[in-house]
């Protein structure tokens, strides 16, 4: 049995009290104190009886907490935080601001299996998942350093829907109203298109927005700098999408990185138009950002404002993604580049 508290639902919260013959307001002061104050020491959740903190200590039961262990500032405001995990294993986080709305890029895996050729976090050996409790804890660290989060967008270190159950744990912890509170449209999974559990996902209870690293208009340029790209064709991945939004309505971002002569031409512009027309669907074009040991050049600005002029002319709200701690090595694709030999 787990015995991470952090890790627990609301409702399990409210069993755990039970189990151990108290009242069920009991099981939500656990949860509060946790997942409001941001509480890590059992002994600190001081509206519960002495007798009932005993219990959960003497059974095992603990409050787990991921250490900071570096922050970098970008003179343009983006933060990006180094957290410790337990055994050793480190992941980053990235704060960005935008007027008063702080957004985080929370990771979900140590390293990552998908293995992008433009991603540095794609380059780094898979280690393993991290806990629901070591994805909140991920909010609860850069809220303390700056603040409320408005938004969350799981688009850091590793692949969200690789690492399903926890993610969605995660969700349902920081969407329910006894914890942080964050409304469901303001919370993001991106995925490089895993269409099993894309249709997983519309089946979920909760359901957050939805973002696709597409990256390519055909399975053959997808293929080149995509690994995922030779397992799932494209066109399973749309019809994936088909089904989330029959399920859900809501509109799905289509990521796309921008790379010099791989993806960047007038001719993919206009086929990638042809295959997300059936979709609801806005596009975020990205200057690919380098890291080392990366073999591909970002496209130029005069080719992107082009290639999204053709997508916007065809009816595709398109937006032309800012570069953000580029220096600190926090934009886009470069999370882990630190750390690659």
């Amino acid at each position: 049995m787990d015995k991470d508290l952090k890790n627990k639902s609301f409702g399990e919260s409210l069993e755990i009290a039970t189990e151990h013959k108290q009242k069920s307001f009991c099981g939500k002061y656990l949860f509060e104190f946790i997942h409001q104050k941001n509480v890590n020491i059992i002994d600190d959740i001081t509206p519960l009886s002495k007798l009932f903190r005993s219990q959960l200590i003497e059974t095992g039961f603990l409050i787990s907490k991921i250490d900071l262990l570096e922050q970098h500032d970008d003179p343009d405001g983006t933060i990006k935080f180094v957290f410790g995990l337990q055994g050793g294993t480190r992941i980053e986080s990235v704060r960005l601001k935008d007027g008063d709305r702080n957004t985080l890029c929370i990771s979900t895996q140590a390293g990552c299996r998908m293995g992008c050729k433009f991603c540095a976090t794609g380059q780094l050996e898979f280690q393993r998942n991290l806990t629901a409790a070591e994805i909140v804890d991920q909010v609860y660290q850069a809220e303390r350093l700056c603040g409320r989060i408005d938004n969350l967008v799981y688009m850091g270190m590793g692949e969200p829907l690789d690492n399903f159950d926890n993610v969605m744990r995660s969700v349902e912890i920081l969407n329910d109203k006894h914890g942080r509170n964050i409304g469901i449209r303001h919370i993001t999974i991106s995925t490089c298109g895993l269409p099993e559990e894309i249709k997983q996902l519309a089946l979920s209870p909760i359901r957050p927005r939805l973002a696709v690293s597409l990256h390519a208009p055909d399975d053959v340029i997808r293929a080149k700098i995509m690994r995922v790209g030779k397992k799932y064709h494209i066109t399973e991945i749309l019809e994936s999408l088909k089904k989330y939004q029959g399920a859900t309505g809501k509109r799905v971002t289509i990521e796309y990185c921008m790379i010099d002569g791989v993806n960047d031409q007038i001719g993919h512009a206009h086929s990638l138009t042809r295959l997300l027309r059936p979709l609801k669907v806005n596009v975020n074009l990205i200057e690919l950002n380098p890291f080392p040991g990366c073999r591909y050049s970002a496209s130029s600005p005069g080719q992107i404002q082009q290639f999204a002029k053709v997508l916007s002319d065809s009816g595709i709200e398109t937006v032309i993604r800012f570069k953000r701690g580029r220096s600190i090595k926090a934009a886009c694709g470069q999370l882990g580049a630190t750390w690659l030999k």
